[in-house]
C-alpha cells in the first residue's frame, strides 16, 4: 500500500473512523468517499453543531482538502467525485433541518454549453465540484445561444457566466459571445471559460483583448473552484437586472458562422494511385453486432487517462502506474461492459461513391460517374506540404476515383442513463458511464473502418497488433468533420444528404453536430499516403 499511497488513501483497519474527533469523522467522510455510517455520525455533530455550521465548517473543509490532494496529484478524479457524492449526500441529509438564509451560499454562477455544442461533460464536472463547494449553480444545459445565457443570467441573479465548449468552432463563438456581451454594456461580469479545445494562451492574451471585463481560463474543475474564490474574495459588482433585461432581450443574434479557412493556393505533390474496385455503390447498414467484440476496440489509454482522467502521479513510474491502473481501472471497465451490454445500441451506415478532387474541393458523382451529385471544399496548409484533402483522389480528367464514407452510433441509452446518474448524484459512475459510451461509439468507428478497409481491398497493412490501430498504421486514413482537415461542421448536411443515417437513429441538428452524442462520423480515404495532418 506505501507504494499508491499518494493515489488514495485506503484504511484497512475494523474502524477506520476510531479514535477521531467529530469533526474529522466528517472530514474523513469526504476525503476518503465513504458513505457508511454516515448519517449516524452526522447525527453525532448536531449535538454540537447547527446544520449549516456543519456544512461551511466541517464538509467543506473536507471538500477544500480534497481539492488540494487533486491539485497536488494525489488524488484521482474519479476518486473526486466519490468524494462529491459523499457530500452532496451530507448537505441532502442536513438540508431540511437548515434555516434558510441569503447569505447561506459563497457565489453564484450561470453555467452552458455554447450554441453549436452538444458536449457537457467538462461542464457538469464543474457544476459538481462548484455545488459541493458551496456555490449555488444555474446549469442551463447544452447548445445555449448567448441570448438565452444573459437571460437566464440576469434572471437567476447569477455572479459570474461560465461557458464551455468541446469544438474548435466553439472557441470562435465564445469569443463572439464575450463582443456581444460588450454591446449590451454586460463587461461588468467576469466570465470563466472551459474546453478541450481552448488554450490559456487564446484566453488570457487573445480573449483578454477583446473583452472590456474580466475573463478567466479554467483548465478544469478545480482551476475554475479557484478563479471563483479569487471572485468572491476581490468582490464583485453587483448586476442592476431591471436595467438590463429589456437590453438584452431586444437584441438579436445572428448565426454565428465558423471560419473556413479556406486558400486557394498551389496544390501539394501528392500522386495519384489506382482506385480501389469496390463491391458496390451507394448506402448499406449494418446493426447487428456482438458488443464484446466491439469493445476489443477501445482504446485503454483514451478511455483510462483521457475519459475517466486518472493520472500518473509524480514520483510514480510509468510500470508502477501501468500496475495500479490493472489493479484500479481494469475491473472498473469489465463491470461497465458487463451493465452496459444491453444499454448500448451499435448501428452503422456506409458506403462508397465516385469522386474526384478538383483544386480543394472534392467532387462526389452519380452511380455513373458522370452528373455530379455534390461537392465538399476542404482547407490547405498554408505551407510545408501544402496538404488538402482533395490531393488524395484523382483530377477529373482522370480515371474516377471512388471515396468511402461512415457514420456509426451506439444510440441514446447510455446518454438517459447518464443524464440519470448525473440527477441522482452517482457523479463517479456518471464518469465512467459517459467515457464508456464516447470510446465505444470510437471503437466501433475503428473496428467498421477494419472492416471498409477489406471490403476497399485495401488492408495490405494491417497491424497485427491491435494497439497499432489506435495510432492508424494501416493503409489510408479516415477523417472525422470538425477537426483540422475536415473542420466545416456544416459538411454534414451534405454527408446526410448522401446516407440518410436517420435510419440508424442519428440526427442532425441546427448547428451541425451528430445526435445522439456517441456517434462519429468520417471520410474515408484510400491513398495509402493519406495521414493526420494540420491546417495552419
Amino acid at each position: 500500500m506505501a507504494r499508491f499511497e499518494n493515489v488514495r488513501s485506503t484504511d484497512t483497519s475494523s474502524d477506520p473512523f476510531a479514535g477521531l474527533s467529530v469533526e474529522d469523522v466528517l472530514k474523513k467522510h469526504i476525503i476518503d468517499g465513504i458513505k457508511k455510517n454516515l448519517e449516524s455520525h452526522l447525527d453525532a455533530a448536531l449535538t454540537s453543531y447547527q446544520p449549516l455550521q456543519i456544512v461551511n465548517e466541517i464538509l467543506l473543509d473536507g471538500m477544500k482538502t480534497v481539492g488540494e490532494l487533486f491539485g497536488a496529484g494525489k488524488m484521482q478524479l474519479p476518486f473526486v467525485l466519490q468524494s462529491a457524492e459523499v457530500m452532496k449526500t451530507a448537505v441532502g441529509y442536513l438540508e431540511p433541518m437548515m434555516e434558510k438564509s441569503k447569505g447561506s451560499q459563497k457565489g453564484s454562477i450561470l453555467l452552458a454549453t455554447v450554441a453549436g455544442d452538444v458536449h457537457d461533460i467538462g461542464k457538469n464536472l464543474v457544476d459538481i465540484i462548484l455545488t459541493n463547494n458551496g456555490y449555488r449553480v444555474v446549469n442551463i444545459g447544452i447548445k445555449q445561444p448567448i441570448n438565452s445565457i444573459l437571460e437566464k443570467y440576469l434572471e437567476n441573479q447569477c455572479e459570474v457566466i461560465g461557458m464551455s465548449g468541446l469544438l474548435v468552432k466553439s472557441t470562435l463563438i465564445m469569443k463572439d459571445n464575450l463582443l456581444e456581451m460588450n454591446t449590451r454594456g454586460l463587461a461588468h461580469v467576469p466570465v470563466i471559460l472551459g474546453g478541450a479545445a481552448l488554450t490559456r494562451g487564446y484566453v488570457e492574451q487573445d480573449l483578454t483583448d477583446v473583452y472590456d471585463g474580466k475573463v478567466f481560463y479554467a483548465q478544469d474543475a478545480f482551476e475554475g473552484l479557484r478563479i471563483m474564490e479569487d471572485i468572491r474574495e476581490n468582490g464583485i459588482e453587483a448586476p442592476t437586472a431591471s436595467e438590463l433585461i429589456e437590453r438584452v432581450r431586444s437584441h438579436r443574434v445572428d448565426a454565428l458562422d465558423p471560419e473556413l479557412y479556406v486558400f486557394a493556393g498551389v496544390s501539394s505533390d501528392v500522386q495519384p494511385v489506382e482506385p480501389p474496385k469496390l463491391p458496390f455503390y451507394g448506402v448499406r447498414q449494418h446493426t447487428k453486432f456482438d458488443i464484446f467484440e466491439i469493445y476489443k476496440y477501445i482504446n485503454p489509454v483514451a478511455l483510462f487517462r483521457g475519459q475517466w482522467q486518472f493520472r500518473r502521479p509524480e514520483g510514480m513510474g510509468n510500470t508502477e502506474f501501468s500496475q495500479w491502473l490493472e489493479a484500479e481501472a481494469t475491473p472498473i471497465f469489465e463491470r461497465l461492459q458487463r451493465e452496459l451490454a444491453t444499454v448500448l445500441k451499435p448501428r452503422v451506415q456506409w458506403g462508397y461513391f465516385p469522386c474526384a478532387g478538383e483544386g480543394n474541393d472534392l467532387i462526389i458523382y452519380s452511380e455513373d460517374g458522370s452528373s455530379e451529385r455534390l461537392r465538399f471544399t476542404f482547407p490547405r496548409q498554408r505551407d510545408g506540404k501544402r496538404l488538402c484533402l482533395s490531393d488524395f483522389f484523382a483530377r477529373p480528367d482522370q480515371t474516377r476515383d471512388v471515396v468511402g464514407f461512415q457514420i456509426v452510433t451506439v444510440g441514446s441509452e447510455v446518454s438517459e442513463r447518464e443524464r440519470a446518474l448525473f440527477a441522482s448524484g452517482n457523479y463517479q459512475d456518471y464518469l465512467y458511464t459517459h467515457g464508456m459510451g464516447v470510446e465505444t461509439a470510437e471503437a466501433l468507428a475503428e473496428y467498421w473502418h477494419q472492416q471498409v478497409r477489406r471490403e476497399m481491398g485495401i488492408d495490405d497493412v494491417e497491424p497485427t497488433d491491435r494497439k497499432l490501430l489506435f495510432s492508424a498504421k494501416y493503409h489510408g486514413s479516415r477523417y472525422s468533420f470538425g477537426y483540422p482537415a475536415c473542420p466545416n461542421l456544416e459538411d454534414q448536411a451534405k454527408l446526410f444528404e448522401l446516407m440518410s443515417p436517420k435510419d440508424i437513429g442519428i440526427e442532425l441538428t441546427e448547428e451541425f453536430m451528430l445526435a445522439p452524442e456517441q456517434s462519429t462520423s468520417a471520410i474515408i480515404v484510400h491513398h495509402p499516403a493519406a495521414k493526420y495532418f494540420n491546417v495552419k
